[in-house]
């Protein structure tokens, strides 16, 4: 290899760097706004480019920065050809200061530019300063950075360059005027990439040159960097397997027949192509993003946007993704999504990412067609009698599940107890069984009451000691004060409104419910467990003086009596014991 060949690969993407506003692929809008600021000298002291990596902003900047002081500039565009614009383009300009940000982002490197600006430019119009990834700047530097900003000499111009805005001060963006670069479309990528091709004297098939594209993320720079790579990596001719192998991707068809194992749920069929995948050089984590990529292609074409560009496949796959959409189903799709990104998330944290990335593709696969479910559950809100589809893969059930279910089918059509009439099946949801609302139907009320409620609320009436119907359409429940915890529960707004609507369907009338303590109760004492032992009486020593077994014990011994106590009954703690025994 050449002295020459190896510069001309080293400065591969610099030497294509854009030179004019329109050589900036997909930032139109930033180039046009720029140009009529220049031509109608409306130039502002300050400005803004926000937006992804590798997307044309310090390009731009430098190109503003040659309009502005190019000496041949016509139309706001500058000439390129001129000493001064090759020294702009190259970054070693003296009037024209490139600052990275992330490096020299300290107050004193801002008392130091504070300290420059007042120094006049050496042989342009304007001194600009490019300052980029200008959000890694600290407090104390922004701070130092204001007051120049907002009044800064007339030939001065502040360009700051920044992938995350919302990490600038807002006294700092309120001082610029800010422009937003969004990322590059594939179509334009593709193009330039193509023209490099082309300019490199180099044959690269068109199927991989859109996988550059995609794999770039809208990123011109990411783009010409594997670009760049692709043409060492490759022969003459460069083909879609040289994009796979250098990318350590899979190609479309096997991920198109991945999924369709998926679909059909065939297990080994999947992990088999997986393995062989894995096995033929393509890269785990590669993998796992196609992948996602595809189902996001999936729930696009399911959505029904056609005009949406894919991201895990080409265009010419996307009849076979529409065909694998309307299989599979919107809501089957996002559970699947939503599996492999959980997966995603947990192989940043483990060294066993395969093992995650076969359990995600077997669940996948057992997946059911969850838009029926949710027909079914709507079906089954309204009332509306619906069977669903019994899965081939559910097992058969056995006789004590076949009994339930009959169990259940006789309770639900076996006829009311008020009705003479024929039985007749009922609806799954039973209606609740009415009442007159009065004091002589009120202990039957009060017990389907009881029943018709859920058990955390009935639980807590059944404590209450009283219920009484006041006026017309009053339920009063009277509590003891032993249980002024289940009054206050019942007194709350979702216990209440569930015991008042009850009610009020049982008595076909609107029921109102109030809540009482009983007065005249007494709580109870709470008893202690075992029984307190009988106080003992202590006697003085000398009480014994007299005694002579104890002078005998104290002869033998000698010692001394220091107290005296009588002896606890044996048949007392007997006692005790049967006491205990009964409780």
């Amino acid at each position: 290899m050449t002295s020459q060949t190896t510069e001309q690969y080293t400065v591969l993407a610099r030497r294509f760097r854009p030179q004019s506003f329109d050589d900036v692929v997909g930032q139109e809008h930033v180039g046009q706004a720029i140009r009529n600021a220049i031509r109608s000298h409306r130039v502002a002291h300050a400005y803004l480019f926000t937006g992804a990596r590798g997307v044309g902003k310090t390009s731009t900047a430098r190109i503003f920065a040659k309009a502005l002081n190019c000496p041949q500039t016509q139309d706001g565009v500058p000439c390129n050809t001129c000493e001064l614009c090759e020294s702009v383009g190259e970054g070693r300009d003296v009037d024209v200061l490139e600052i990275d940000g992330a490096s020299n982002r300290g107050i004193d490197d801002i008392r130091q530019l504070r300290a420059n600006v007042n120094v006049r430019s050496m042989r342009s119009p304007y001194k600009v300063y490019i300052i980029d990834e200008v959000h890694m700047l600290t407090k104390e530097a922004f701070n130092a950075l204001l007051k120049t900003l907002e009044e800064p000499p007339k030939n001065v111009k502040f360009i700051f360059c920044t992938t995350e805005p919302n990490k600038v001060p807002d006294t700092i963006l309120s001082r610029c005027q800010r422009f937003d670069f969004g990322t590059i479309a594939q179509e334009s990528i593709s193009a330039r990439l193509k023209q490099i091709a082309e300019a490199e004297d180099r044959v690269v098939d068109d199927v991989a040159i859109e996988l550059i594209a995609r794999r770039a993320a809208g990123s011109m720079r990411d783009s010409q960097s594997l670009f760049d790579q692709l043409l060492a990596f490759g022969g003459e001719q460069i083909s879609a397997e040289d994009v796979h192998q250098l990318l350590g991707t899979a190609s479309d068809d096997r991920l198109i027949e991945i999924v369709d194992s998926l679909i059909n749920r065939e297990q080994a069929a999947a992990l088999n192509a997986i393995d062989d995948a894995l096995l033929h050089g393509v890269q785990l984590g590669s993998f796992s993003d196609q992948l996602l990529a595809y189902f996001r292609d999936l729930l696009v074409t399911a959505a029904g946007a056609t005009t949406v560009s894919l991201n895990g496949v080409s265009e010419s796959s996307r009849p076979r993704l529409q065909e694998q959409a309307e299989k599979w189903g919107m809501q089957t799709i996002s559970a699947a999504m939503q599996i492999l990104a959980e997966t995603k998330s947990r192989m940043m944290r483990v060294n066993y990412g395969r093992a995650l990335v076969e359990l995600a593709i077997v669940r996948i696969s057992l997946l059911e067609d969850l838009s029926q479910i949710a027909n079914l559950a709507q079906a089954v809100a309204s009332g509306q009698a619906v069977s669903a589809p019994v899965p081939a893969s559910q097992p058969a059930p056995t006789r004590a599940q076949q009994a339930s279910t009959e169990q259940k089918k006789n309770d639900l059509t076996a006829p009311s107890v008020e009705n003479d009439g024929p039985s007749t099946p009922e609806p799954p949801s039973l209606p609740v069984q009415t009442f007159d609302f009065q004091e002589s139907d009120l202990p039957v009320f009060w017990s389907q009451l009881l029943t018709s409620l859920p058990d955390t609320i009935s639980s807590h009436l059944r404590n209450s000691t009283r219920q009484a119907i006041s006026g017309p359409n009053l339920l009063e429940i009277e509590f003891p004060k032993s249980y002024l915890f289940s009054k206050s529960y019942c007194e709350r707004a979702e216990p209440l409104k569930k015991l008042v609507e009850v009610a009020s369907k049982m008595a076909s009338q609107p029921i109102d419910c109030s809540f009482k303590i009983d007065e005249l109760s007494k709580v109870k004492k709470p008893q202690p467990t075992k029984p307190v032992a009988p106080v003992v009486e202590r006697r003085s020593p000398s009480s014994l003086d007299k005694d002579s077994f104890v002078q005998n014990a104290v002869a033998i011994f000698g010692g001394q009596v220091v107290d005296v106590r009588p002896v606890f009954n044996k048949i007392q703690s007997m006692n005790i014991e049967d006491e205990n025994s009964e409780e």
